[in-house]
Parts: structure tokens; sequence; C-alpha cells
């Protein structure tokens, strides 16, 4: 199978997992317990969770007012999709 079809599958996983990882350190906000690193989200947004880290964002409101995180996101977003033109043409 071509690699472009396991690209949207592969960045669909690190979507979901990063998604999970925004909400439950949304949830560790609230109830005052130890948190997720920041380190740690904006890696699982930039290397493939862009999408699931934006969604996060708006949905639990998480992380919207530091700019660190929405360039980090859209960062991702752009070199993803870069990345899946690049595939997607090529192979």
């Amino acid at each position: 199978m071509k690699i472009f079809y396991w690209y949207p599958i592969a960045l669909g996983a690190l979507s979901l997992v990063t998604f999970i990882l925004y909400g439950a350190d949304k949830s560790k906000a609230r109830r005052g317990a130890w948190r997720i690193k920041e380190r740690t989200l904006l890696l699982f947004s930039f290397f493939g969770g862009a999408v699931g880290g934006s969604a996060a964002m708006l949905f639990f409101r998480h992380k919207t007012r530091h700019a660190r995180f929405v360039a980090v996101n859209f960062l991702g977003l752009l070199w993803q999709i870069a990345l899946g033109v690049f595939l997607f043409l090529h192979f």
C-alpha cells in the first residue's frame, strides 16, 4: 500500500492522542492536580497532532490565550499539509 494512504491514518491517530492529552490536562488543571508538561503538548501538536491540538484548544477552551500554542499548532498544521501534498504528488 502506498505511503500516502498511511499518512492520514498516522495523523489521525496522533491527533486523537493529542486531543486526549489536552483534555486530560484541562481536567487536571480544574482539579489542581499534577499537569502534563507544556512541552509534551507542544511536541504532540507539532509532530503530527496539530488537528487534534487545535480542535482540543477550541473544544476544551484550553491554552487558547497562549500565543506559543496557537503558533505551534498553526505551523504544525502547515507542515503536515505540505507533507501530505508532497506524498500525494510523488508516491
